[in-house]
């Protein structure tokens, strides 16, 4: 997958940085973007999808995933803008670019050696 998607460059400043805590910071961005999704595909109030959007921007813009931000970017910048159907439609978008790039973030923490 090309840097449209994930910045390599991040995830190899992170591996150098986090060292040992890499693996940990990896599922807990799997994680916390299972349950953003989940938010973001039931919330029932536009203030609810705009601090989701913003959060998950935030954590996927420190991961790398570079695409995953600018959608949620621009979510939380239209939700209140848009209408219902043109917001799940983004949530949709949202929520495909994240299974896509889901695999690579797997496979990197498959990549890290295993605690002793």
């Amino acid at each position: 997958m090309d840097n449209t998607h994930v910045d390599h460059g991040v995830l190899s400043a992170l591996r150098e940085v986090m060292e040992e805590g890499y693996p940990d910071l990896l599922e807990i961005f799997l994680a916390d973007s299972e349950e953003r999704l989940n938010v973001l595909r039931t919330a029932d109030s536009t203030e609810l999808l705009v601090e989701t959007a913003h959060s998950f921007k935030g954590s996927s813009s420190n991961m790398g995933a570079v695409r995953l931000t600018k959608l949620c970017h621009q979510l939380e910048q239209q939700a209140a803008s848009l209408p219902s159907a043109a917001v799940q439609e983004l949530v949709g978008k949202i929520d495909n670019e994240f299974a896509g790039i889901r695999p690579l973030y797997e496979a990197e923490r498959q990549r890290c050696p295993a605690k002793i």
